[in-house]
């Protein structure tokens, strides 16, 4: 071919042009946060949960008031433990369940006490475990009253100077509170609610633990470290005193002395943690009983407890019992102990099972019970919770 070259482009070549890569621009690199910009998104998201925190408590105040058109009772321990079950039940983290739920007992708190000032009488004195039990059940917005015994809280809520009290029940290392279980044969209270908390002890100090000569504490928190103490600190004199707060008040107070309490009450008193979960039964629970005047709703898992009196006869008691048998209630706790105020020897038996008064069965089961009974109480159904702590 002469004269100049010639191009020649055949299809193929042309495929093969337009396929050819061409020189793409590099993507950036996502942008690393600041601490501003967190900051900002932070502050963000707190103004919308405000705003949802507010609206939130206006339904709640809306249902109230309806409560109160329809005479039904502010607090609800049934609708309470099913609204902090459910929002844990959808907690996905980073936050733990203990957190989720301390923030949504404050804000149901605080939306309770829109519709009523609640009064809650105690086993004091501040930062006892009752205190700590008494907040986990009703948040800090309601009035804490701390009284001196057990006795006496039974008594402020039978005047009505406080709507509700707040009494150990049993302990899972030391049994039953047998103050308790007497009061409630003394006064017509109920029981409406429960709080499972587990306790850890922690040794508290102003002095190292080489210079401790004396550990104050109640009785049952000393009987329920006991071997922590004689393996730890053989030689230290235990010394009881009425409450783990007033332990860790003399704790303060005192060269060489420390005392065992709850580490809040360590806080409060500006003592030094020694050590730490000291309580020999690592499941160490104490199950404290909410009392007062009203009812709880049935959730479908509650308890129901009862006292009675039966004649003092050969075989009374398996009479009694074979009631739960034959209507498949099941028992969960059943206590003896005798009435002060009878010489004879009388016995008064407290029993707690599963169910819920509403129940066909368990009305049935306590019918029963009472017909063949001396003297009986019904001292509430409540709702069954998860220990906290």
């Amino acid at each position: 071919m002469g004269g100049g070259a010639c191009s020649f482009s055949s299809p193929e070549n042309h495929q093969m042009a337009k396929a050819r890569p061409t020189s793409t621009p590099k993507r950036k690199s996502p942008r690393t946060p600041t601490l501003a910009s967190l900051r900002r998104s932070i502050d963000r998201i707190d103004g919308q949960l405000i705003k949802l925190i507010n609206e939130r408590a206006k339904l709640a105040l809306k249902a109230g008031r309806l409560k109160e058109s329809d005479d039904r009772p502010i607090y609800a321990p049934a609708r309470e433990e099913d609204v902090l079950g459910r929002v844990v039940a959808k907690n996905t983290g980073p936050l733990d369940d203990r957190c989720v739920r301390a923030v949504f007992r404050e804000l149901i708190s605080g939306s309770r006490s829109l519709e009523a000032h609640l009064k809650v009488a105690y086993l004091g004195p501040a930062f006892s475990y009752s205190h700590l039990a008494a907040i986990h059940r009703f948040g800090h917005s309601v009035e804490l009253i701390p009284v001196a015994n057990i006795a006496t809280v039974f008594e402020e809520v039978n005047r009505e100077h406080a709507d509700f009290g707040l009494v150990p029940l049993e302990n899972s290392t030391d049994g039953r509170v047998a103050d308790t279980l007497d009061m409630f044969t003394r006064l017509p209270l109920r029981i409406c609610g429960e709080v499972q908390m587990r306790i850890h002890h922690t040794l508290l100090a102003c002095c190292p633990r080489s210079e401790v000569m004396e550990v104050y504490s109640k009785p049952q928190a000393l009987s329920q470290c006991r071997n922590w103490l004689s393996k730890h600190l053989p030689s230290a004199r235990t010394i009881e005193v009425t409450s783990t707060s007033t332990a860790a008040k003399l704790a303060k107070d005192k060269p060489g002395a420390a005392a065992i309490a709850s580490l809040q009450a360590g806080i409060e008193y500006g003592l030094t943690p020694l050590a730490e979960n000291i309580e020999d039964n690592a499941a160490n629970l104490t199950r404290f009983a909410v009392i007062g005047d009203q009812g709880a709703e049935r959730t479908g898992q509650d308890k129901s407890a009862i006292m009675f009196e039966i004649e003092h006869r050969p075989g009374a008691l398996a009479e009694a019992m074979s009631v739960f048998k034959r209507n498949k209630v099941n028992m969960s706790w059943i206590e003896s102990f005798p009435i002060p105020s009878q010489p004879n020897g009388a016995y008064m038996f407290f029993i707690e099972f599963d169910g819920h008064y509403e129940d066909a069965k368990i009305r049935r089961t306590i019918n029963a019970v009472e017909k063949s009974s001396l003297r009986f109480e019904f001292l509430g159904s409540y709702p069954d919770s998860e220990p906290v702590g």
